[in-house]
């Protein structure tokens, strides 16, 4: 048996890290401060049904609640 993935596989895994890709420029050109995993995971979570504008209301009320440690004021 072969342990590759078929041909087929190959080119949607291809086509799908290709989407990723240009999801993360626009992403990044409306300063998402998303990365790639984390819009891989809003990509499949909006694919199995979830609501883009609740997805993004969630990723908004998260990031109030839990902000990223900045670097001002760490230097002593």
């Amino acid at each position: 048996m072969d342990s590759q993935p078929a041909p087929s596989q190959d080119v949607k895994r291809k086509a799908a890290r290709e989407v990723i890709d240009i999801l993360h420029e626009i992403a990044t050109l409306l300063n998402t401060k998303l990365d790639r995993q984390q819009l891989s995971y809003c990509v499949s979570l909006i694919e199995n049904g979830a609501n883009p504008e609740a997805l993004a209301k969630v990723i908004r009320q998260l990031r109030e609640e839990f902000p990223e440690p900045s670097d001002e004021g760490e230097a002593e």
